[in-house]
């Protein structure tokens, strides 16, 4: 049992355990991977308060991370599938269990994808996934796909290869967003098929996957798969296991807060471009994320105001 939970660890998440964990709440932070969110995919970073010298982003979160788990806050590579939000002790369902608290904390900003295939929808969770923890061990001894040029791309991709007897590494573009140690050891591995500027054209299939469509220099290529692992990045909300929540948003899935970041669920608060904001700047995130810890702080002792922390 957590006082909060945040979910989420890019400059709003990291920010707010940060701040929650000074205050001596006991802190859970679930984040799907360091670079799957915008500060992480972020090459250059050169304007954030403090930091004079030039960062990438990656580097600039895992320092935030890294000082908020020194106050006691503690970080999990998890994705969230689910929760529930409606009694005193919130749920959140992730690929590992079952987690509580007393709080929750939104920060999963806004890198999802709109534009999806043709038969891509009715597909997911029936051959179609984006967390190699969960779904890997479905294909055991088979042959896969995976798409994306990111570090969460590769680093599945190397995951998968337990499991699976052949990935098919198809990346849309010819800039590769990951660390040369990883891209090396993604393109040495016997089980990776690397396949640059193949982009995923469209995917079939009844009850389950069956083949997928790929649009490569030389044309199109159609593999008989059963399993696809997707990682492409785009600009929605992140909101889609907030659909029976009661979490309020607008008609964009952008959520809706106030101005201590509360949602209209008590005990739920939301911070950082998942909230739809014009500025989407790091230092904004991490202010709103400050916002959100102060209040659920408030929220959680029960006080009538919120107390600075200047400690």
């Amino acid at each position: 049992m957590y006082d909060v939970i945040i979910v989420g660890g890019g400059p709003a998440g990291a920010t707010a355990a940060l701040y929650t964990a000074r205050a001596n709440l006991k802190t859970l932070v679930l984040d799907k991977s360091l670079t799957s969110g915008a500060l992480g995919v972020t090459a250059k970073i050169a304007n954030y308060p403090g930091f004079p010298e030039v960062l990438t982003g990656a580097q600039l979160l895992k320092i935030m991370q890294d000082q908020a788990a020194s106050f006691g806050a503690e970080f999990k590579t998890e994705q969230v599938f689910t929760v529930d939000l409606s009694g005193e002790v919130k749920k959140v369902y992730a690929a590992q269990g079952e987690y509580q608290a007393k709080a929750v904390i939104l920060c999963t900003g806004a890198m999802g994808r709109k534009n999806r295939v043709p038969g891509e929808e009715p597909l997911w969770g029936k051959g179609i996934s984006n967390c190699g923890t969960c779904d890997g061990a479905f294909f055991k001894d088979q042959e896969i796909a995976v798409v994306g040029d990111n570090e969460e791309a590769l680093e599945e991709t190397l995951f998968l290869t337990r499991y699976v007897s052949k990935v098919h590494l198809a990346l849309p573009s010819k800039k590769v967003k990951a660390s040369p140690e990883t891209i090396q050891q993604v393109q040495s591995h016997p089980k990776v098929r690397w396949l640059m500027e193949w982009r995923l054209k469209q995917v079939e299939g009844k009850e389950h996957l069956e083949s997928v469509t790929f649009l490569g220099p030389h044309g199109e290529e159609t593999l008989q798969l059963p399993g696809l692992f997707i990682y492409l990045q785009g600009g929605q909300p992140i909101t889609e296991f907030l659909k029976e929540s009661g979490v309020a948003m607008d008609a964009n899935n952008f959520i809706k807060v106030n101005h201590e970041m509360a949602t209209n669920v008590q005990g739920v608060f939301a911070c950082g471009d998942v909230i739809g904001h014009e500025v989407k700047q790091a230092v904004v995130a991490a202010g709103e994320g400050c916002i959100a810890a102060l209040a659920v702080d408030k929220f959680i002792n029960k006080r009538s105001r919120v107390i600075q922390d200047y400690k």
